[in-house]
């Protein structure tokens, strides 16, 4: 129990409303959270088919500069954000994980 003067008690409708917001906001913030997972776990199932895809796309790309003669710019280009992305990857974690250690 809160100690409350008799004057300065909040009335029912006043705690009711405070009620229904904190159920509100909890709601809310279940519904946020169950939405990014849910994007999370699609992103990470899906995450093989792209390797995959990108796979091949790189190899096609090689087989027709192959035969025509050019050089094969997205392969270059792929593999330098592909190392780009996993240096800021490793660059995020080690930063997450030396502020938690407390």
């Amino acid at each position: 129990m809160h100690p409350y003067l008799i004057t300065a008690k909040p009335g029912r409708i006043r705690r009711t409303a405070v009620c229904v917001r904190v159920c509100v906001l909890r709601i809310l913030a279940l519904t946020v959270m169950t939405v990014l997972g849910a994007a999370v776990l699609i992103v990470r199932c899906a995450r093989p088919l792209i390797n995959y895809a990108a796979t091949r796309a790189a190899w096609l790309e090689l087989w027709a500069s192959q035969h025509t003669g050019l050089p094969p710019f997205g392969a270059a280009v792929g593999s330098g954000l592909t190392d780009e992305f996993v240096a800021e990857f490793h660059r995020a974690r080690r930063t997450a994980t030396a502020g938690s250690h407390r």
